[in-house]
């Protein structure tokens, strides 16, 4: 099955897209770690990707189409996959469309995860993310077993600039005319499903699986 998550920041996309990729056994295909995946083996669109990076500047669509079409064409994806921060626009999403069309392919679902603003802005605020390999923690809900040091590899575990909590409410603003749109997109082909991401972890997956198994 092929799928994405949409929703605003903090509303759990990351958390729930892991799990899934778990109980479904297809990928989780997040953008920032492809584009540290790309980057650390140098390719050349991880090379592109690198020089606008490091320049504070936003990776242009065409990279970033082009780093996800090649991961999609990897042998794992093949029975499907989960695709989480792409597409962020419609530009976006009609490339996704036309590299799925290549392989005789197309969406089956787009998830929209809901949740109020207050309970992101929460979330966001005490999230905490490691240096060297993106693993991502929560100061209440789930800490690293040894304050400051990833599970995974050693790393440090910091707060972004970005999950501060001013911040993190101007994220959200510039976020949601972007969500809305792309959520009226899929809309549109009919494969939009809205799921309210509150309660615990466990019960938001079991809505999610409830979905996806009844659109099977």
């Amino acid at each position: 099955m092929d799928m994405i998550l949409l929703g605003l920041p903090g509303v759990g996309k990351g958390t729930q897209a892991k799990k899934l990729e778990a109980s479904l056994e297809i990928p989780h295909i997040a953008t920032g770690d492809i584009f540290r995946k790309a980057i650390k083996n140098k390719t050349p669109l991880g090379k592109k990707a690198k020089s606008f990076i490091d320049a504070g500047e936003l990776v242009p669509d065409e990279v970033t189409i082009g780093i996800v079409d090649e991961r999609l064409k990897e042998s794992d994806c093949e029975a499907g996959f989960i695709l989480d921060g792409f597409p962020r626009t419609i530009v976006q999403a009609e490339a996704l469309d036309k590299i799925l069309a290549e392989q005789n392919r197309e969406l089956d679902l787009a998830i929209y995860l809901q949740a109020e603003i207050d309970t992101l802005v929460k979330r966001l605020a005490g999230r905490r993310v490691c240096v060297d390999c993106g693993a991502t923690y929560h100061i209440k809900n789930d800490p690293p077993q040894s304050e400051g040091v990833c599970d995974k590899c050693g790393g440090d575990v910091i707060q972004r600039s970005d999950d501060q909590e001013a911040t993190v409410k101007k994220r959200i603003e510039v976020n949601k005319e972007k969500t809305s749109k792309l959520a009226a997109y899929y809309q549109k082909k009919e494969i939009l499903h809205e799921v309210e991401s509150i309660g615990g972890i466990d019960q938001v997956q079991q809505k999610l699986m409830k979905l996806i198994e009844a659109n099977k």
